[in-house]
C-alpha cells in the first residue's frame, strides 16, 4: 500500500493541553519517517499525569505551544489518513485545539471526494479487536508483546526517539509502536491486501458506521 498513513500519538490531556506529539509515517507497511517535539502546557500538568508520561512543567519550559504546528498537522491530514491506538483520545485532543482541518481527501469514500474533518481515523485497537478477538488485552504494550514486535520497536525507537523518550507513554515511542502493529498486518497473506478503506471500516466498531464506509466483504 503506497498511500502514506500517519500514525499519531499525543501525551497530555484536555486540562494541560498537548505536551508532546509523535508522528510516524507508514508507507508500504514500513516506517518511512518520524517526527516529534515537546509543547508548552496550556493548563496545569497534574502530578499523576506527569508520573505516567514523565513530562513536568519544568521540562516543558520554553517550548512552543502545540498550536504553532497547524501547518504540519493540516498538511499531514491532506496527504493521508490519520491513525492512532484508541483514536478517540487523539481525536478529542486535536479537536480541542483545531476543531477542523482544511478541506482534505475523504479516504473512507475515495473518488476524489473531500471532507473537513480530522477523521475517520484508522484505529489499531479496534482493528486488532476484530481481527484477533481472542486477545486478552488491547493495551499497546500487550499487543506489541503478543505480536513479537518489542525488539523491532526498540530498534526503531533507538533511531528516531529523543534521549530519554524511548519508552511507553512517550509520544513518538507509542506512535512507532502503533505504526508497527499496523504495518505487521501486511506480513500476513490474508491481510496484506487490505486497503485504506478496509482499514477504516475495521476501525469503526459500530456496524452501521462500517457499512457506511464500505459495502462489501473485507476478504
Amino acid at each position: 500500500m503506497e498511500q502514506p498513513i500517519f500514525f499519531i500519538d499525543f501525551e497530555g490531556s484536555l486540562a494541560s493541553g498537548i505536551l508532546e506529539y509523535g508522528i510516524a509515517t507508514l508507507r508500504g507497511g514500513r516506517i518511512e519517517s518520524a517526527r516529534t517535539r515537546l509543547c508548552a502546557p496550556t493548563g496545569r500538568v497534574a502530578d499523576r499525569d506527569a508520573a505516567i508520561h514523565g513530562l513536568g512543567e519544568e521540562s516543558l519550559r520554553g517550548c512552543a505551544p502545540f498550536s504553532d504546528d497547524w501547518e504540519l498537522f493540516a498538511g499531514t491530514r491532506e496527504r493521508g489518513p490519520l491513525a492512532a491506538h484508541y483514536a478517540g483520545a487523539e481525536s478529542s485532543l486535536i479537536k480541542s485545539v483545531w476543531p477542523y482541518p482544511r478541506s482534505s481527501p475523504d479516504f473512507a469514500r475515495g473518488d476524489g471526494l473531500t471532507v473537513v474533518d480530522w477523521g475517520p481515523w484508522i484505529d489499531t485497537a479496534s482493528i486488532y479487536a476484530q481481527l484477533y478477538p481472542g486477545l486478552q488485552s488491547r493495551r499497546l504494550e500487550s499487543l506489541v508483546a503478543a505480536c513479537g514486535l518489542q525488539a523491532e520497536l526498540d530498534a526503531v525507537a533507538l533511531v528516531h526517539c529523543p534521549r530519554g523518550r524511548g519508552r511507553y507513554h512517550a509520544a513518538l515511542y507509542d506512535a512507532l509502536a502503533g505504526a508497527l502493529l499496523l504495518g505487521s498486518l501486511s506480513r500476513h497473506p490474508q491481510l496484506a491486501s487490505l486497503t485504506v478503506m478496509q482499514l477504516l471500516a475495521l476501525s469503526a466498531l459500530d456496524p452501521r458506521k462500517r457499512d457506511s464506509i464500505v459495502q462489501r466483504d473485507l476478504f
